[in-house]
């Protein structure tokens, strides 16, 4: 439980007493607190990022680079991740009690911005005692979690790979977003976000999530899942009910799975902050005035097949970075899944992570934290610090 606040307008502070954050943690954090990794999750994604939960058909959002040997390996970093402020899968958001009425939030929950997203993550990582991140990782909404990271706490962050995003929603993002929060408000069962204990908005959420999965394919990935062909019949039913093609039948299966797993307003609240978005503040800020303060070195990861987040937004943030004169590296997946490679090409995410990590741990973690001694000190001297470390072998520094 962690006391968060924060100005919901230019009137008085709003506060969210005792927020709860639901979290998930991987692999061992080592004497140092050195090996910390921060992984931030998507807008449907949530706390359980790799492994397998008990009776569930599927493993962890992002298992395909989390576990031993991966490019986020459990053998080598303490992997944590949260579920948002303002989720409803164990964070507090719209569908957590509000403890003046004993009733959930609804549209009583304040508006939240990705700082407050983050700032609640910051206090998450003091409750662990974690003051120093090795690294910080998302993609899409994700993605601009650890931009924004790399903005709030830069002295905190020493790598960033940020995926797949923007520093700000362009109008394209925000009218997807828009359409998706109408088909919501739009259901009759939405009821001005009152909903709890009764029949929920399942027709906006669905359409919603529909219009969403559309974006995150691509043409190319649409013709070769689903081409022109039909659902289970061999002719078109010619009928404005029937499902007769492949794709609107998946469409339909996600957009119902959906409505099971996620709030209506978590979507709507989410979104928002989503479009809020701005690194450069609304035009006031160049790009690279945001990244001024900057301590990071990043490795950005666009997809070539993106149309939601097309490279050009990325290869401006590495630009932006790059004139700061930051250590920034910007790769390019060549998929044809559209946005959401970065969830299913395992090949070229393994190998582009795991170097950039590899690389960096060596000259970041090993060299400038690990407990030396110098030449001359006595074996005395040595063998009290090694039994005070608890380590077996020290680097001398000429």
């Amino acid at each position: 439980m962690l006391p968060y606040s924060r100005r919901d307008s230019p009137g008085a502070w709003r506060q969210l007493d005792g927020a709860r954050v639901a979290y998930e943690t991987y692999g061992l954090l080592n004497k140092e607190k050195s090996n910390a990794i921060l992984i931030c999750h998507a807008l449907s994604g949530d706390a359980h990022a790799g492994g397998w939960h008990k009776n569930e058909e599927k493993p962890g959002w992002w298992d395909i680079i989390i576990g031993p040997g991966k490019a986020l390996d459990t053998d080598k970093f303490f992997l944590i991740c949260s579920n948002v402020l303002g989720g409803c899968k164990g964070t507090t958001g719209p569908s957590s009690l509000n403890p003046k009425t004993g009733k959930p939030y609804g549209l009583d929950f304040p508006f939240i911005t990705l700082k407050d997203m983050v700032d609640v993550q910051k206090r998450l990582l003091d409750h662990l005692g974690i003051d120093k991140l090795f690294a910080v990782i998302g993609g899409s909404f994700g993605g601009m979690q650890v931009l924004q990271w790399c903005i709030s706490y830069p002295e905190m962050v020493r790598l960033a790979v940020p995926i797949a995003t923007s520093a700000y929603s362009s109008p394209q993002q925000i009218a997807f977003n828009e359409v998706g929060r109408r088909a919501i408000t739009s259901d009759p069962d939405w009821e001005n976000g009152n909903y709890f204990g009764r029949t929920p908005p399942a027709r906006g959420l669905s359409l919603a999530r529909m219009i969403g999965h559309i974006t995150y394919l691509s043409d190319e990935s649409m013709h070769q899942k689903f081409g022109r062909r039909l659902q289970g019949k061999k002719e078109f039913g010619f009928d404005l009910a029937s499902l007769d093609f492949q794709v609107e039948s998946y469409l339909s299966y996600h957009g119902d799975a959906f409505v099971k797993r996620f709030d209506a307003n978590s979507y709507l609240y989410i979104t928002k902050a989503i479009d809020y978005f701005d690194l450069t503040k609304n035009g006031t800020l160049s790009l690279a005035e945001a990244f001024k303060g900057a301590r990071t070195k990043f490795l950005v990861i666009s997809i070539s097949s993106d149309w939601l987040y097309p490279p050009y937004q990325c290869k401006e943030i590495a630009e932006a970075i790059s004139a700061n004169d930051i250590d920034v590296r910007h790769y390019t997946i060549r998929s044809n899944y559209g946005h959401d490679t970065f969830l299913l090409e395992s090949g070229q995410m393994n190998y582009t992570i795991q170097n950039f990590l590899s690389r960096r741990s060596v000259s970041d973690v090993m060299i400038k934290e690990v407990v030396t001694i110098r030449q001359g000190s006595s074996v005395e001297e040595a063998a009290r610090i090694m039994m005070t470390e608890g380590v077996t072998h020290l680097p001398v520094i000429n």
